[in-house]
């Protein structure tokens, strides 16, 4: 079934699909995927990457209803999922890395890690430690002796503020290097963007970003990824950034995109979204789509995802309380 892609706007819910009349919007929701954010934003992005990629794979019959539920980055959502919805078998919620961070801060409320079951994840990019093409450190090893010298030397900036994913970027390379990341002077800008725009007016002289935004930046030669923050090295315009690993930091930051589902949904729901999931991610057609949404393969699903976002948010809650943020 080949369904044009528009979004209809009502009451907060968008539904993936075209030409539908209003009428027939619970009749094509069967299932569901709420996005914890306003529309246009990396949680919409995640939603309709699982609907989009679905029904153009034909592991769906019907569109897939996109929900809207923003609020306490992820926190109504988890808590809706977790009061309201615990049991609903149609339902999958849009989860991130930063939904693990807020886990590990204790921000959303009375739950943690264990009150949902981790479904599965579809693609991720990851962390990045960059400098301006003209920094005067060519390695990250360059820029670890400095920090060494005098961790407040050095300006790092990203989006978000102290016990964001990016702060959490820089404070985890600090920590690789025997530095302690209280001691870091860190920048807080509204985006990425504009922590980027900072480097290049040289405002700042690390920015811990992303791979997926900086392929521009690297093809205009106005900066220089110093190591990539991922297990090993990526292709194409990537493949001559080191990791951070293979520069004798054991850092990684992959920024998952997935998804969890109510913690009371039936085991035969649950492991028949699992199948749904790697089929999807096997498929060819797939690949093709994340790629185009500057994404990066990933698949953990059912249990090995459980557990990995479970020992995720175990390992920020350590660090978050080693720096006092908790």
């Amino acid at each position: 079934m080949k369904i044009n892609t528009a979004i209809r706007h009502a009451s907060g819910i968008a539904l993936l699909g075209g030409a539908l009349l209003a009428g027939q919007a619970q009749a094509a929701g069967e299932s569901e995927c709420i996005a914890p954010a306003k529309p246009g934003g990396g949680y919409d992005l995640t939603c309709r990457l699982a609907a989009n990629g679905l029904l153009a794979a034909e592991l769906i019959d019907e569109p897939m209803l996109v929900t809207y539920m923003p609020g306490g980055i992820g926190a109504v959502a988890y808590n809706h999922v977790n009061g309201v919805r615990n049991d609903d078998d149609n339902l999958i919620v849009a989860a991130s890395t930063g939904a693990a961070v807020n886990l590990a801060l204790g921000k959303f409320g009375q739950y943690d890690a264990s009150e949902v079951r981790w479904l599965g994840a579809l693609g991720v990019d990851y962390g990045a430690i960059v400098v301006s093409a003209d920094a005067p450190w060519q390695t990250l090893d360059e820029l670890m002796a400095d920090l060494q010298e005098d961790p407040s030397s050095v300006a790092f900036g990203a989006g978000g503020t102290v016990g964001s994913q990016d702060w959490m970027k820089a404070a985890l390379t600090a920590k690789a290097g025997d530095i302690d990341p209280r001691e870091l002077r860190y920048v807080a800008f509204e985006g990425g963007g504009e922590a980027l725009a900072a480097l290049l007016g040289d405002h700042i002289q690390v920015f811990t970003g992303d791979l997926s935004e900086l392929q521009s930046q690297l093809e205009s030669g106005k900066v220089r990824v110093l190591a990539a923050l991922s297990e090993e090295r990526m292709g194409g315009p990537y493949a001559e950034i080191p990791t951070a690993a293979e520069q004798g930091y054991d850092v990684q930051w992959p920024i998952w995109r997935g998804y969890y589902m109510g913690p009371d949904v039936s085991d035969e729901a649950y492991q028949a979204w699992v199948e749904r999931f790697k089929e999807l991610s096997d498929n060819p057609g797939f690949a093709e789509m994340r790629e185009e949404r500057g994404l990066f393969p990933m698949a953990r699903f059912g249990d090995d995802f459980d557990a990995y976002v479970k020992d995720q948010v175990a390992d920020f809650k350590s660090l978050a309380e080693e720096v006092g943020l908790k």
